[in-house]
């Protein structure tokens, strides 16, 4: 149990974002007499994801990088496009890593505790009161990375579409990958008229990361990811003499879902829960951490923490997108064979990362030209 019931801050999640903005906190010495509290029920003690993600620079995560790339490349039915990433590098991270790297780092600060509970409810008094399977706690401000109450209920009046996978690490005895250029999407494997994809991450010459990835209104059945995996490395890297050593699993919302309304002066959604992650492609990291350093920014101007957290012409682009994958799914490939063929990578990261020029836009709007998006653009208009 906590040595204290009232905290200046309640991080509810010790997940990417909880712990990115504990860190942030953790780091800034605006803080330091401020009293810090993260529930959560897990120790984060399992590899639940990867993360993947693009930087121009050396950053502080680095040191937890598993593997890191210059060059990828998009196959579709009709082509295959290389892509030479620089001055971009493109990073993955092992969630295990982060979390006890993250976790050992808080536990350093006296004014920061981690209480392993499962939050009930929470109630805005005059504090926030956050009620837990065990006990009662109170802040003067709580981050909650939890999908809103009503999120499953009103998502019919949304436009929702699930990124959901599964991938396999695997270990072969022999060099099959090539270590120096990873699979952002290959379309040839397809799961009928639908938005599906394969990753692949080779981690060295003889482990990967093979991934089956769907864009879709539905999920399926486990074993259906299963099987197009295997058929992927049969069919693609003629292997079938290799061991699983790891899998993982998830499904990722991408939707137009207006988390932002759940925010108030008192308690502030964050990470999935307030929908940082972007709707037209499900990156979460970058977004993660530019979304932190606003909230601190907010806090030490005595704003409100999530005052200008969104820019609203991304969330008018990623709600096209969104309108043409719902209304007809099989577009997918060519949606994307299009960003990247028809404007430079670089480009494509700064449009993704929402840090593009208006003119950037427009050609990559001229790109997507077809009646599928004119039709997409004057619905959502």
């Amino acid at each position: 149990m906590a040595t204290s019931t009232h905290f200046d801050y309640i991080i509810i999640g010790n997940g990417l974002a909880g712990l990115q903005l504990a860190l942030k906190m953790a780091s800034d010495s605006f803080f330091e007499n401020k009293q810090i509290a993260l529930i959560d029920p897990s120790n984060k003690n399992t590899n639940d994801k990867t993360w993947s993600f693009w930087e121009k620079e050396p950053s502080q995560w680095d040191h937890l990088v598993k593997k890191s790339w210059t060059n990828a490349s998009i196959k579709t039915a009709a082509k295959n496009i290389d892509l030479n990433l620089l001055p971009y590098t493109y990073k993955t991270i092992h969630a295990i890593r982060f979390y006890q790297d993250s976790i050992s780092k808080l536990k350093e600060h006296k004014n920061i505790q981690f209480i392993l509970e499962c939050v009930e409810t929470i109630e805005e008094l005059n504090e926030v009161m956050v009620k837990t399977n065990k006990n009662k706690y109170t802040a003067s401000h709580v981050f909650d990375s939890r999908l809103p109450e009503n999120f499953k209920e009103t998502a019919s009046k949304y436009i929702n579409i699930t990124q959901h996978f599964k991938g396999w690490i695997i270990k072969t005895e022999t060099p099959v990958f090539n270590q120096h250029h990873f699979t952002m999407m290959d379309y040839r494997l397809k799961d009928g008229e639908q938005t599906t994809f394969t990753y692949v991450l080779p981690f060295s010459e003889t482990e990967a990361l093979i991934e089956f990835t769907y864009f879709t209104k539905h999920t399926v059945e486990d074993s259906r990811y299963d099987y197009f995996i295997k058929k992927y490395i049969a069919s693609f890297f003629e292997i079938n003499d290799y061991q699983i050593i790891e899998t993982e699993q998830g499904q990722i919302p991408m939707t137009n879902f207006p988390f932002g309304n759940y925010n108030t002066l008192q308690v502030t959604k964050i990470g999935t829960g307030g929908g940082w992650v972007k709707g037209s492609t499900g990156y979460s990291f970058k977004h993660t951490e530019k979304k932190v350093a606003k909230i601190i920014e907010n806090l030490k101007s005595n704003r409100i923490p999530s005052y200008k957290l969104f820019k609203r012409k991304y969330k008018f682009y990623d709600k096209v997108f969104l309108k043409v994958l719902k209304d007809e799914n099989h577009k997918g490939e060519w949606i994307f064979q299009q960003f990247y063929d028809k404007n430079s990578v670089q480009t494509m990261f700064r449009f993704l990362d929402e840090e593009s020029t208006f003119i950037e836009e427009l050609k990559i709007m001229w790109s997507l030209f077809s009646w599928s998006f004119i039709k997409a653009f004057f619905k959502t208009f």
